[in-house]
């Protein structure tokens, strides 16, 4: 068991420090740079050595390996737009992020795995060939086009919800008032979420199902006189878990990403927005500090994974 555990960190280890250094590089591949994004249309004119001047300040100076040891005192650098340390700017805008992403993967996983193992239970009736249908014809459907519909509905038409942000500005003090204004605004972009992500879990967990209801250990169990409700969620669904905990993992991994176009339509304080704004000015210090966040994210969640297949299935091992 320690053998395995020690390869396995040796393994992550290497592969977090190639996955750095290339996420050290891309961001300095993007086209244009930061003084001609900001002063290109400005009304600001430069001289030429004023803009070599410019051009010499923002300059990625460092070399991989000081960048690595500024890494490891938490010295992730400087904002060039914000003028602040972007290791406080990620921890800033990080639990706006876990709150939506984690939220709408707990409740889409949930939810999917339940309602696709009810269907596979219902299997050949009319209601799990809706259901199949439905969540086939739903999982085609892109976030942005999602996220747009329920705007123009539930903002723009009936004004119940609001259109973006995190909190009002001038929110009702005091903890209930803040925890209901903070609920309003999550209520759209977290839908939004759940809506692209349940068909995928339902669809995946009906397909698990199905094929563990031809096992015999489940005649066996129904042979034992046992609850339907039991033998659907206590021996059958057990089965479903592995691929869904797979699933649940890869989609956590890629929460900046996967965020980046819900929170950018919804103009929500999260990881997501704060990668779009970094690369809309060529910001390299932040765009290089959210990549290592999603790297590092990345790379504790398999590892997670992989110690949670041990629980769920010792075979894995």
């Amino acid at each position: 068991m320690m053998s395995v555990l020690w390869r396995r960190g040796v393994v992550y280890l290497l592969a977090a420090l190639a996955i750095v250094y290339v996420g050290y590089r891309l961001p300095g591949l993007l086209p244009g740079d930061y003084v001609t994004t900001v002063y290109g249309g400005a009304e600001v004119v430069l001289t030429a050595d004023q803009e070599q001047l410019l051009r010499a300040r923002y300059a990625a100076a460092d070399n991989f390996f000081s960048y690595l040891q500024n890494l490891l005192l938490l010295d992730w650098g400087e904002s060039w737009a914000h003028k602040t340390p972007v290791f406080t700017l990620i921890m800033a805008a990080l639990p706006w992020t876990l709150l939506l992403m984690g939220g709408a993967h707990l409740l889409a996983t949930a939810l999917g795995m339940i309602a696709g193992v009810e269907a596979a239970w219902r299997r050949g009736g009319r209601l799990e060939k809706a259901g199949v249908g439905s969540m086939t014809l739903l999982q085609g459907v892109p976030e942005l086009a999602l996220g747009v519909v329920l705007l123009l509905v539930f903002s723009y038409q009936l004004g119940w919800l609001p259109a973006g942000g995190g909190l009002s500005a001038y929110a009702e003090a005091g903890t209930g008032g803040l925890l209901l204004d903070l609920l309003r605004h999550l209520l759209l972009p977290l839908a939004t979420l759940v809506l692209a992500w349940f068909p995928g879990n339902f669809l995946l967990a009906r397909a698990s199902m199905v094929l563990v209801l031809r096992q015999p250990f489940l005649v066996t169990a129904r042979a034992k006189g046992l609850p339907p409700w039991r033998v659907r969620y206590r021996h059958a669904a057990r089965n479903v878990l592995l691929p869904l905990v797979t699933r649940f993992g890869l989609r956590l991994a890629f929460m900046v990403t996967g965020a980046l176009v819900v929170e950018t339509l919804f103009a929500y304080p999260g990881l997501g927005t704060l990668l779009y704004q970094a690369i809309s000015l060529r910001d390299l210090p932040l765009v290089q500090g959210i990549v290592l966040a999603a790297i590092l994210a990345l790379l504790a969640v398999n590892l997670g994974l992989e110690l949670l297949y041990g629980r769920l299935d010792p075979r894995t091992w």
